[in-house]
């Protein structure tokens, strides 16, 4: 007699678990997030720093629901305190901080005229020239999502959870830096950085994000410009 074993329910899942999970190993390989990155920069003159000043980079916070991010900000500190030609960076809160509430959303100041008013204050001038601050940088914008499209739907049956479907978001980040001389009191230039991408959700069985480091390319972008204003040719050693 000869019998017939019928495959058991997992079985037969098995082989198609397994294909879903190679398509969706390939589609990561294969699929990619790009960004782009526009800058766009003006500069009034010949930009210096000595070995043993500092600047620090600041973000514009005018109201509570909107203000240029912190890890925008840390991010370009960073990036601009890297490599043979860094630059000494005083970090933000640290920065802020010690100037309460000189440097608040609601008091910080708004133009580079303004600076006149804050060096006759003892205080401020002090902690200036503890820094040995030469240039302050603001940097004013956002990072936001401006479209989104597709669906992920997920399920948990018999046989398992899984997740089914395909979504897409793009993200725009648009920064403006500008410049100051905090000695002699001017506009030294302004650089715009536009970042604009689309990430990715794949799902097939497991959501798999790939993400479009939109925000991590205006940071790159603001901070090589910002650089090249302090070009080695242009430091003064003393």
């Amino acid at each position: 007699m000869t019998s017939h074993l019928k495959p058991r329910n997992d079985q037969l899942k098995h082989p198609m678990h397994s294909c879903r999970l190679l398509l969706l190993a390939l589609f990561a390989l294969t699929a990619s997030a790009c960004t782009s990155v526009t800058i766009d920069h003006y500069s009034s003159g010949t930009v210096s720093i000595a070995e043993d000043e500092s600047i620090v980079v600041l973000g514009r916070r005018t109201a509570s629901t909107y203000d240029t991010e912190e890890d925008l900000i840390a991010c370009v500190g960073r990036s601009l305190g890297n490599g043979r030609s860094g630059i000494n960076v005083i970090p933000e809160q640290e920065f802020v901080d010690r100037l309460y509430p000189w440097f608040e959303p609601r008091t910080a100041p708004t133009q580079v005229a303004a600076l006149q008013r804050l060096v006759q204050y003892q205080e401020i001038a002090a902690v200036m020239e503890d820094y040995n601050i030469r240039h302050i940088v603001w940097i004013d914008g956002k990072t936001e999502t401006t479209d989104s499209a597709g669906s992920i739907g997920c399920s948990i049956g018999a046989g398992g959870a899984g997740c089914f479907g395909f979504g897409t978001w793009d993200q725009e980040s648009k920064y403006e830096a500008s410049i100051w001389d905090y000695r002699d009191q001017k506009l030294l230039g302004q650089i715009s950085t536009d970042a604009a991408g689309t990430s990715y959700m794949p799902a097939l069985v497991i959501p798999i994000p790939i993400i479009a480091r939109v925000q991590a390319g205006a940071c790159k972008g603001m901070a090589d410009q910002l650089r090249a204003f302090f070009t080695p040719e242009q430091v003064h050693q003393q």
